[in-house]
């Protein structure tokens, strides 16, 4: 059973920075797409980045593009997210989420399935509040 455990957020100004992490557990191989939701208050879940854990490839939602970066590391079996330049549309919950794919056309290619329903795993999720 794949468990994921989340850990830093919290508050900061507009242009500021923060990290998110999580701790995941319990995967078997290395055919996981691996990504982060947020959700704001009214809003749907949505996927910001996701990252194939067999290739290394990524994928950015426009609205992160060029001031998120995901990263996976295999040897702390961790999942981070840095947050640069953040806006206070930026403010939601962020949770972290994983899935067994076949390859990364379904996590970061063309076919790549981003629906939160698409996920089987989740984190509990934390706070993210940008403040203008």
């Amino acid at each position: 059973q794949v468990q994921l455990v989340e850990s830093g957020g919290g508050s900061v100004q507009a242009g500021g920075s923060l990290r998110v992490s999580c701790t995941i557990s319990g995967y078997t191989d290395s055919k996981y797409c691996m990504g982060w939701f947020r959700q704001a208050p009214g809003e749907e879940r949505e996927a910001v980045a996701t990252i194939y854990q067999g290739s290394g490839s990524t994928y950015y939602a426009d609205s992160v593009k060029d001031r998120f970066t995901i990263a996976h590391d295999n040897a702390k079996n961790t999942l981070d997210l840095q947050m640069d330049a953040l806006k206070p549309e930026d403010t939601a919950i962020y949770y972290c989420a994983a899935a067994r794919r076949s390859s990364s056309t379904f996590c970061t290619g063309p076919y790549r399935q981003l629906l939160s329903s698409a996920f089987a795993y989740w984190g509990q999720g934390t706070q993210v509040t940008v403040s203008s």
